[in-house]
């Protein structure tokens, strides 16, 4: 079962952007990419917790702002590290909107 939250409007986002959301079960990090696909990621790498959401776009990948860790939109792995993976969410945009499916979050805060 799906539970759809409505987060923004698509345009909300630069195109290589990025918004926070707060949720009371942590962070999540939406970025935009150059062609309009939207992903939805814990916000901190999983090297130093650096803020995900300030780093750089760049094709479906995102370089943490702190250390260079390029982190992978569609799978949260960490690229040419050994090991270190963020959490994903699914995502999808509909009339412009961008929803979240927050089922994950919320049994995150249940475990």
């Amino acid at each position: 079962m799906t539970n759809w939250i409505d987060i923004a409007a698509l345009e909300d986002i630069a195109p290589r952007g990025a918004r926070v959301i707060k949720t009371a079960h942590g962070c999540v990090a939406i970025f935009r990419t150059g062609d309009d696909r939207v992903y939805a990621i814990d916000d901190a790498c999983p090297h130093k917790k650096g803020p995900l959401s300030e780093g750089i776009v760049h094709g479906s990948a995102v370089t943490c702002p702190l250390h260079n860790w390029v982190i992978d939109l569609q799978t949260g792995m960490a690229q040419g590290a050994d090991e270190g993976r963020v959490n994903t969410y699914e995502i999808k945009v509909e009339n412009g909107r961008i929803l979240l499916d927050a089922t994950r979050l919320l049994a995150r805060a249940a475990a």
